[in-house]
């Protein structure tokens, strides 16, 4: 039997409606749509919400993705919450009824794994490299207290901690979907397991954790070379659309603009290092304003001064 095709593509802009019932809960809960924007033929993305996770946004501040190919569907990252995972997973059934194959998590931040259980009470493996698994294990218990702290405990009822269905640990194609979809993983560079995934037919990328829009990234668990290595990796790969892991759908020209907050970063701070300057206040002198504008540019971009700070002065001790 022939798969059944995608729908068409002015209904993979609809959004899905979707009323849910989780943890045996006596009423109805409500889910806040998912929409779904075609990238491509096949491609769709469902952007975040900019900003920090809140009660307003409920934490869906990370985008992910689908990819529809002749026999199945790959999803790329799965949301905040088991809700966020169901809306998910609704905005993919406006679009096709092709089942479900795999559902990737590209990184170690709760915006994007933390919806896994819904798509695993599907029968639907979710699937990450080893690394993100052993990180998502050792402190995303932590990430999840978090979340029911700052979100209330109905928006994230169903949510739990998993480990992964399938690990890998190189970059690979995925088999299953009919159709040619890469996972790239760098070595360690935005994370010790973060992955991009190129659609190759269209030339879609989903970067994860390597790229932001317009979003200060987040050096915490970086290797700063080896993120420069990646970025010249994904540069060279010619993608025609980039979806960031925040932020809206870009040009290739994204890499670049993260190439060169990076580079202002370490320069900045190894200058401030050598200089003998002191930690603290380091994150007040440390200003770039050429991302004075960025979402998370007064939080993140302060925590990622103290980091850096600190690791460029370890390098220069050990020198």
């Amino acid at each position: 039997m022939r798969p059944a095709p995608h729908r068409p593509l002015r209904r993979a802009v609809l959004c899905a409606a979707v009323l849910g019932f989780f943890g045996g809960c006596a009423t109805a809960q409500p889910v806040r749509a998912a929409s779904a924007v075609a990238l491509a033929p096949g491609v769709y993305v469902v952007h975040g919400s900019p900003g920090v996770a809140d009660e307003n946004n409920l934490g869906r501040i990370g985008n992910a993705g689908f990819i529809v190919g002749s026999s199945g569907v790959v999803a790329i990252d799965t949301g905040t919450s088991y809700a966020h995972g169901e809306a998910l997973l609704a905005a993919i059934t406006r679009v096709t009824e092709l089942p479900v194959r795999v559902a990737l998590v590209s990184h170690t931040r709760p915006e994007f794994l933390f919806g896994g259980a819904a798509f695993r009470a599907r029968g639907i493996p979710v699937r990450m490299h080893r690394r993100t698994a052993g990180l998502m294990a050792s402190r995303c218990k932590t990430c999840l207290d978090v979340l029911r702290q700052t979100l209330g405990d109905e928006p994230m009822r169903g949510t739990t901690m998993y480990s992964a269905d399938q690990v890998f640990d190189a970059t690979h194609e995925l088999d299953g979907v009919g159709r040619p979809v890469r996972v790239l993983h760098f070595g360690h560079s935005s994370g010790p397991g973060d992955i991009a995934v190129l659609d190759v037919t269209s030339g879609v990328l989903f970067a994860g954790g390597l790229l932001d829009a317009r979003r200060i990234p987040d050096i915490q668990d970086s290797d700063l070379a080896g993120w420069k290595s990646a970025l010249q990796a994904l540069r060279a790969l010619g993608p025609r659309t980039v979806v960031p892991g925040h932020g809206a759908s870009s040009s290739p020209q994204v890499i670049d603009i993260v190439e060169r907050y990076l580079a202002q970063l370490e320069t900045r701070v190894r200058a401030m290092v050598a200089a003998g300057d002191s930690l603290l206040g380091a994150a007040d002198a440390a200003e770039l304003p050429d991302f004075d504008a960025w979402d998370q540019y007064d939080t993140i971009h302060r925590r990622n001064v103290s980091i850096a700070f600190v690791r460029f002065e370890r390098d220069l001790l050990f020198k």
